[in-house]
């Protein structure tokens, strides 16, 4: 007897499928249309009010500038980091293997605690770079560095497992065919390491616009200058403008969604290039193999 359809080998699509979305439903979706339902309260000129105050424009467009700088750098070190950790082999590997997931387990707070000690005037740090006229606490820049901390270990281990997985065959292919060292790794390494580098960017800069904790205590917090949008939000909760937060939640929700998709976007290009690469490469190289 002919199926209508196929069988799969493991069962229990049904219920893992519908698990799924009433998690969905429960975590994400809910909570999104609270806050659709919240800011549906406010007329419009309300909510335009609200959204496009001198305070709420500076809070969005320190936070877009900050995540999307310390993400930029992220991926530069984060790249370093996972080359020197998968290459090569050196006592402590180990150790610093395991300090590169600290920022996951570190409490935020602590972690905005312990920046704020190192880089404020009286601090190990910022007592030094300020007598070269340099101020990193409670100012943009300590953001960025907050945001780098909380960063690095989302394109750390979103790399490794593609170096760890890159056959030294190739890198040999390549030498032997007198490429250099920079031309291997932009030429042939660079395009199997591009998607991972992108989705760690996305990681690193989606962590970063809603980062909190670590962020209030180095910031400074002042108005039109070093405050974030998640501490305006929260500003706004604490008067119980429960409307006004909700809007601006909303906006900066709309614009990071925006951005992460057309990262995203370019990521799954760029993959589906990469893979319509290969697939012709191997096509060429198995006709060449049956001519010969």
């Amino acid at each position: 007897m002919t199926m209508s359809r196929k069988r799969r080998v493991l069962p229990g699509f049904g219920i893992t499928m519908g698990f799924t979305l009433l998690y969905l439903s429960l975590i994400v979706l809910m909570p999104i249309s609270t806050i659709l339902l919240k800011t549906a309260t406010l007329s419009w000129s309300e909510f335009w009010g609200t959204v496009t105050a001198a305070r709420t424009l500076a809070a969005y467009r320190l936070s877009l500038e900050t995540a999307w700088i310390a993400a930029s750098v992220n991926v530069i070190s984060g790249l370093l980091v996972a080359w020197v950790l998968v290459r090569y082999r050196f006592p402590g590997k180990r150790i610093i293997d395991g300090l590169v997931d600290l920022p996951f387990a570190l409490p935020t707070a602590v972690a905005g605690i312990a920046l704020t000690s190192l880089y404020a005037s009286s601090g190990w740090i910022g007592s030094y770079v300020e007598a070269f006229g340099l101020k990193i606490a409670y100012t943009p820049s300590g953001i960025v560095i907050a945001l780098i901390f909380i960063g690095l270990p989302f394109v750390v281990r979103m790399v490794e497992p593609v170096l760890q997985d890159f056959d030294a065959a190739v890198e040999e292919a390549a030498a032997s065919l007198g490429a250099s060292r920079w031309q291997t790794f932009i030429r042939v390494m660079m395009p199997e390491l591009l998607p991972a580098l992108l989705t760690g960017f996305a990681l690193a800069f989606a962590r970063g616009l809603g980062e909190y904790g670590s962020v209030i205590f180095i910031a400074g917090n002042m108005p039109l200058r070093t405050e974030i949008t998640p501490l305006l939000i929260m500003m706004k909760l604490e008067q119980f403008d429960y409307a006004g937060a909700t809007a601006i939640a909303l906006v900066f929700l709309s614009l990071s969604f925006t951005l992460l998709l057309g990262i995203n976007i370019l990521q799954w290009r760029r993959s589906a290039t990469a893979l319509a690469a290969k697939g012709t490469s191997s096509w060429r190289l198995s006709k060449a193999n049956s001519q010969a």
